[in-house]
């Protein structure tokens, strides 16, 4: 959130970086790319299978490449056989342009509601410029341009 005090700083208030200000976009995302990279040394998913918080703050906190994001995700998604799916299609609103489209259920189990709810924290990156829609019995649509 900007700091309309200041508004050559960012202000991110948030439970894996605390309340912080960073004097500019490159410093915030650094500041992300490191955390990231701390998390990634811990463990994905717990003995029984459900995503741990690292793995969650790394999908909230997630900065880079789009498709990656979804590659991460979709390892740890519980029973991906059923619950996820993916394809290149014809963007909807723009005929001439292509869009990785993901259809990802979670069959109601409660660690896959768990990622979608760390992927919906993450609304500045990526919950905000990928998801299209979402319906009643944990069914989610999202893409992004392959242009």
């Amino acid at each position: 959130m900007r700091n309309l005090k200041n508004p050559s700083m960012f202000k991110l208030k948030s439970n894996v970086l605390g309340d912080a200000s960073f004097s500019s976009f490159d410093d915030l995302s650094a500041a992300l790319s490191l955390k990231i990279a701390e998390l990634k040394e811990k463990p994905y998913l717990d003995e029984d299978g459900y995503p741990t918080d690292a793995a969650l703050d790394i999908i909230s906190l997630w900065n880079a490449d789009v498709d990656d994001w979804f590659t991460f995700i979709e390892k740890l998604w519980y029973f991906s056989s059923h619950g996820w799916n993916s394809a290149i299609e014809q963007d909807e609103n723009n005929p001439i342009r292509q869009v990785k489209r993901y259809y990802i259920s979670t069959i109601g189990w409660s660690g896959n509601e768990s990622i979608i709810k760390a992927m919906e924290q993450n609304e500045v990156y990526l919950w905000g410029t990928t998801w299209v829609s979402s319906r009643r019995g944990g069914h989610y649509v999202f893409e992004y341009s392959l242009d």
